[in-house]
């Protein structure tokens, strides 16, 4: 039950349901979810861990401002780490895997057409998750779900305006098309040009919507 409390809130918070600076409210959250206050609790203690709320004493718990230093700084470990899987997936994935890739290209594409936002990201995620997957990396991929946590509101908040669906799209088939060649050094570049995208759109995204950032 934890566990679903703070994946609801989470995602609540990355997709901008919940805003940056608004209060959060136990009573409210639990009777919305069904459940207790005190998963609510937990859930909230852990969101403050991936620096998704804040807890104040005496005051409450607010979702956190958007850190423009911490979304450079995830962006710099998640290019580190997804560069070197990419290079490594390019040697070790499979047909089935390079497949596997293609399928979730095609599902991005049909959930752009209708504009939901949501599913994209969520459609992304699987996508990177298989790049991972197909070279072994599965926990170097759990390392990277708890840094990302401010740069998902980000890309949630940059599309489609920032960043349309279909430049995204473009980037993944080209990653595939990397890996399919068996091309490390390809498939390094295609992963570098896909994640400085976050970068290109961030100081747009600031001005557009300057209550949300911090710092």
């Amino acid at each position: 039950m934890g566990g679903r409390v703070f994946e609801s809130v989470r995602a609540a918070i990355i997709q901008l349901q919940f805003r940056p600076g608004n209060p959060l409210s136990e009573a409210e959250i639990a009777r919305q979810l069904g459940v207790s206050r005190q998963p609510v609790r937990e859930a909230f203690i852990k969101l403050a861990e991936t620096g998704l709320v804040e807890i104040r004493p005496q005051r409450g718990t607010f979702v956190r401002m958007i850190s423009m230093r911490e979304v450079g700084n995830a962006r710099f470990l998640r290019e580190a780490i997804e560069v070197a899987i990419a290079r490594k997936a390019a040697v070790e994935a499979t047909d089935a895997d390079i497949a596997a890739l293609e399928a979730l290209i095609a599902e991005q594409r049909a959930v752009a057409v209708n504009g939901d936002n949501a599913a994209f990201l969520r459609l992304d995620e699987k996508f990177h998750q298989a790049i991972a997957r197909s070279a072994d990396c599965e926990d170097a991929w759990r390392v990277l779900e708890g840094l990302k946590a401010q740069m998902d509101r980000v890309r949630y908040l940059s599309l489609p305006e920032a960043t349309p669906l279909e430049t995204i799209i473009e980037q993944h088939r080209n990653i595939v098309a990397a890996l399919a060649s068996r091309s490390p050094q390809e498939a390094e570049t295609t992963m570098r040009q896909h994640l400085s995208e976050i970068l290109l759109s961030l100081p747009k995204l600031a001005a557009r919507h300057p209550a949300y950032f911090a710092d």
